[in-house]
């Protein structure tokens, strides 16, 4: 067959290979298999190459790209020594050999490729695509849901816009990466030979890059010498920064066209500034967590990321070293697009910064509330036992208003105060709530899981025991003490005002409403963990946002406050403030969502309540002293008290498992890590349940080990010596 059967002229373009010429190109291509879809389909694919247009060839490459991405096998295409080659792999070397031997085919498709290089421009491709952008979240999820809903106008920057069409489903990318590079190589040196007048596509391409390292080293550097960056790496001089280097050794880059010397330079300067990265990550927990610090650190990751893979691009050698780095630029390509476009990556990313946010800051609140050894456990039953006595409190004052005529809105008012100053009042004095502290140890969680996933199973199967026992010390010491305290108090109303704190019709109606399977009290347990859980986000939250804003260093070097209490006295009311800042926070947080809750159902016409372990067993008992002793051991007073067990075991669970979710999300633990932590937790208490239950009997448990992190292990720090 001679070349001119595959010439394709503006006027064949249309009308494809007559039958004679289709038959004559399959048996000479395919001569096994004349007749087999791919050569057939191949064949005039070649004879629609357009002349002229840029939309015209994206719309044929992109039609390329389907061909060559056809699943059907094309075995019988390939030599037999070759029996097992993947489809792509067979078409592929199918395509390469017809472009080798027709030469005005192979012309052709290199115009076109020298056509597209020169009108289509890649530095959004390169420096943009995947990388994350400036808008705020609700701003971004606005963009990307209309991305998905309106139709896309042509974007001027093509490129990046052919990369999509070309491999439009996230699945595709294992296709690409699984091209054979040697193959892939030779087909771009066929289609990527000079095309007088027009620039050589691989000159071009490499102005693209070489584009691209620049504006990125400008975006990073400007973000690595930022206020927030400079203030956590104190360590760095600021003239011996890296980001500084960064930017020279581009340009040095850009002024000896990619040599391999200013190469080197760069991908120092890269890893100096990961060092100083991980600097600042290391300081967050003593500096606070802002989300836009977080965000720009990753900013910065990113950016580092796509310059080393730029750089590895052009210091690779001619032929499939070059293919090869060039193809794994593109895959990373690919996977950010989808990313980018991605409403639901979007969410998972803004709650993983959320989580580090309100969880970096509460790691000294959460070790208050975990225990140890049998002295600390029998300390936190004595805590909790001033827990229950106020909590006693607590129940009489909201039977107590809630028998007075108030409007909704002072209602809920007083009752939150009710709550919220008992829970306040219980933190100052050193007391402890049931099912509180499950929530308030995600940080203690999160600094178990660790960075990295090596051994934090292992971790976390020492620190999770810990939790139930504390938390089991809670719950006896509550319990014990709620119990008399509410008889006592109840005694001592109807002593003083001879009537009952609560009607007998009032009693009946709250044993009823906790009936295990008759109401929906359980659900209602369940929806208080969410609340407790909640409730410690937001004290996580605060004392971050005191941290980062740096109130008590301002407290305690303020004038006013000197001049009023002495220096000294200023000072330890900055760490008062610190230190209670989580507990408070929480507490009244705590407060008011079990008291506004019920309202919020209300007004939707929901018959929301709340059901927290201590607070309704305080309830009960004083039901039970409204009712007299023989509907104590009513059946359905007994059920009342079965559904307490109930509703603690729920309380606990739930705000714990959001705990330690949020702090999985935080470390980017993966779906198998959680799942292997169930089942290694499931193991471990059917072998050993009273690790979950009760202290060590003599010696102390060791706290769970924490491994450094990567960049803690004596790393050289930039700009000092040794670096």
């Amino acid at each position: 067959m001679s070349n001119s059967h595959i010439t394709t002229p503006p006027r064949r373009s249309r009308s494809g290979p007559s039958s004679r010429e289709l038959d004559a190109f399959c048996v000479r291509y395919a001569p096994r298999a004349p007749g087999h879809a791919a050569v057939r389909d191949l064949c005039k694919l070649l004879f629609a190459i357009p002349p002229e247009g840029l939309d015209a060839r994206f719309a044929w490459v992109e039609r390329l790209a389907a061909w060559l991405r056809e699943p059907r096998a094309a075995h019988a295409l390939v030599e037999a020594d070759e029996p097992e080659a993947p489809a792509a792999a067979t078409r592929l070397a199918l395509l390469v050999r017809v472009l080798e031997s027709e030469n005005t085919t192979r012309q052709a498709v290199a115009r076109l490729v020298a056509h597209i290089a020169a009108e289509a421009r890649g530095l959004k491709l390169f420096a943009q695509v995947g990388l994350p952008g400036r808008q705020g979240f609700f701003s971004e999820l606005t963009d990307r849901v209309l991305r998905h809903l309106l139709p896309a106008p042509p974007d001027p920057e093509r490129l990046s816009e052919l990369l999509l069409r070309l491999f439009p489903s996230p699945a595709e990318v294992g296709w690409l990466e699984s091209l054979p590079t040697a193959s892939l190589a030779r087909l771009l040196s066929l289609v990527a030979e000079p095309q007088h007048p027009l620039p050589p596509p691989a000159a071009v391409m490499r102005g693209h890059l070489v584009d691209a390292l620049t504006l990125l080293s400008m975006q990073t550097a400007a973000l690595g010498l930022s206020e927030d960056v400079r203030d956590r790496s104190p360590e760095v001089a600021f003239r011996a920064s890296p980001f500084l280097r960064l930017r020279r050794s581009c340009d040095s880059v850009l002024a000896r066209d990619a040599a391999m010397d200013s190469l080197r330079e760069l991908n120092a300067a890269l890893v100096e500034c990961r060092q100083v990265v991980a600097i600042v990550t290391s300081h967050l927990e003593q500096s606070g967590v802002s989300v836009d610090l977080v965000y720009r650190l990753e900013r910065i990751r990113r950016g580092l990321d796509r310059m080393e893979a730029i750089a590895r691009v052009l210091g690779a050698a001619k032929g499939e070293e070059r293919c090869r780095e060039g193809l794994a630029l593109v895959a990373d390509l690919l996977r950010q697009s989808y990313s980018d476009r991605s409403v639901r990556e979007l969410a998972r990313t803004n709650m993983r910064l959320l989580a580090r946010k309100v969880i970096e800051r509460t790691g000294q609140s959460g070790e208050h509330y975990i225990t140890a050894t049998r002295a600390e456990f029998h300390g936190m039953v004595h805590s909790a036992a001033g827990g229950g006595l106020l909590t006693a409190f607590t129940a009489a004052l909201k039977f107590f208003l809630g028998g007075l005529a108030l409007a909704p809105f002072f209602a809920g008012l007083f009752s939150a105060l009710n709550y919220a100053g008992s829970f306040v009042l219980m933190q100052l004095l050193g007391f402890t709530l049931a099912t509180k502290q499950p929530s308030m140890t995600a940080a203690t969680l999160a600094g178990a899981v660790g960075e990295g996933s090596r051994g934090r199973v292992e971790r976390l199967l020492e620190l999770i025991p810990r939790i139930t026992r504390s938390q089991l010390a809670a719950a006896l010491g509550n319990l014990s003490c709620v119990l008399p305290a509410a008889v006592a108090l109840a005694l001592a109303f109807q002593l003083v005002t001879e009537r009952s704190l609560l009607t007998p019709q009032k009693a009946q109606a709250v044993v009823e409403s906790l009936h295990p399977w008759r109401s929906a009290t359980l659900l209602w347990a369940a929806l208080t963990g969410v609340l407790l859980w909640v409730s410690s986000m937001a004290a996580g939250w605060l004392e971050n946002f005191l941290v980062y804003r740096r109130i008590p260093e301002a407290l305690a070097h303020h004038r006013g406050l000197r001049g009023l209490l002495g220096e000294a006295r200023a000072r330890r009311l900055a760490e008062g403030v610190l230190r209670h800042s989580a507990g408070v926070g929480g507490s009244v947080m705590l407060g008011v969502l079990l008291a506004v809750a019920p309202g919020v159902g209300s007004f939707f016409g929901l018959p929301l309540d709340v059901r927290h372990v201590t607070l309704t067993f305080g309830s009960l008992a004083f039901a039970g002293c409204a009712l007299g002793p023989e509907a104590v051991t009513h059946p359905d007073f007994l059920a009342a008290l079965l559904s307490v067990l109930g509703i603690g075991a729920l309380n606990f669970g739930v705000s714990f498992a959001l705990a330690l979710a949020v702090a999985l999300r935080a470390r980017d633990a993966s779906l198998s890590d959680g799942l292997l932590l169930a089942r290694a937790l499931a193991a471990r208490f059917l072998r050993a349940p009273h690790a979950f239950l009760l202290p060590p009997r003599d010696t102390p448990e060791p706290p769970p080990a924490e491994e450094p992190e990567p960049h803690e292990a004596s790393a050289p720090v930039p700009g000092q010596p040794g670096a």
